[in-house]
């Protein structure tokens, strides 16, 4: 009843700038994100969406009082490691070579140990995909743009983040999604890799609080922000929490496939945020409760999972290992 909706696309001038009249903050969420190599999509959609909300406030001059912009944890790449011999390193993105003989963990590039991976802060950036790099040129635009102009904004590299009405047919993302459907149809799912990379999960909730906190606080103006669950999961462990709360359980396949361009692990470090006064505080289980709950009053999903899995390894997304 208190919102107005307005359908369009978010890089239509004319519809952003009448879904912004009589605005005093904006978030913006709208974005491309999958892993289908569409590459000038995730630009065209993200990039330039910021850049045009930038643009009309300075056009207009719109009386906004602050811009928050969804950023990704993608930004951060492959993240932060640490070599015994060799200190901290931001290790690029592991290519096929390496991947197609089941070698997932990062090697140092000195000396070629495996390397420990470190929760990441903000300063560590390393975009690595399409989707990385189109939200890294967001917080620029935002940041940059907004100092020059005067208009507070915040960039928030969210996590994966879980909870109900998370879209059926994404054809990439989520691995609540993609584990919970595998259960409701009774299918085995394929875990990638050996299943042990390291994950770092939010509720919506905690995001939502997030959001409000830096749209209050004035310190949060013109800086990027890490948001995240606080604590990292691997694969197995995800799938395995899933098969507790929703109490079906169907072994997976393991080892046999990768995704190319995966991080192998990310767990975000949220002190930053913390220091402003929020805290993540919704479990891991109650995310994957609701999620399953709402899956369930479903009564027209359709199995897109053996569709999704084919577009992928026709597109070269996913890969079998050489045996």
């Amino acid at each position: 009843e208190d919102a107005d909706f307005i359908l369009g696309d978010v890089r239509d001038k004319e519809t952003l700038e009448k879904a912004m009249q009589g605005v005093d903050a904006i978030y913006h969420l709208a974005a491309y994100q999958d892993y289908l190599p569409d590459f000038s999509t995730y630009f065209h959609v993200n990039s330039v969406s910021t850049a045009l909300i930038y643009e009309i406030i300075v056009e207009k001059n719109l009386p906004v009082k602050k811009v928050i912009v969804a950023s990704s944890q993608a930004v951060l790449g492959e993240g932060l490691y640490r070599c015994e011999d060799h200190g901290e390193l931001t290790p690029d993105i592991r290519l096929e070579e390496q991947l197609s003989r089941a070698d997932w963990e990062h090697h140092c590039p000195f000396c070629g140990k495996y390397i420990k991976h470190l929760p990441t802060p903000e300063h560590k950036i390393n975009p690595q995909n399409q989707y990385a790099m189109s939200k890294h040129s967001q917080e620029i635009i935002a940041i940059n743009l907004g100092k020059r102009y005067g208009i507070p904004s915040v960039a928030m590299r969210y996590s994966i983040v879980q909870g109900p009405r998370q879209s059926f047919y994404n054809a990439y993302s989520g691995a609540m999604r993609i584990f919970n459907l595998h259960l409701y149809f009774d299918r085995q799912p394929t875990i990638y890799e050996d299943g042990l990379q390291i994950r770092d999960y939010i509720n919506y909730r905690d995001v939502v609080n997030a959001n409000l906190l830096v749209l209050e606080n004035d310190r949060a103006d013109y800086q990027g922000f890490n948001v995240g669950g606080g604590k990292g999961y691997t694969v197995m462990d995800f799938y395995k929490k899933v098969q507790e709360v929703t109490g079906k359980r169907i072994d997976p396949v393991i080892g046999t496939y990768y995704r190319y361009g995966d991080t192998r692990h990310i767990f975000s470090d949220i002190s930053k945020l913390k220091s402003l006064g929020w805290e993540p505080m919704v479990p891991i289980e109650e995310s994957i409760g609701a999620y399953w709950e709402y899956l369930r009053r479903q009564t027209d999903i359709d199995d897109i999972l053996e569709y999704a899995e084919k577009t992928m390894m026709k597109k070269g997304v996913v890969r079998a290992v050489k045996k």
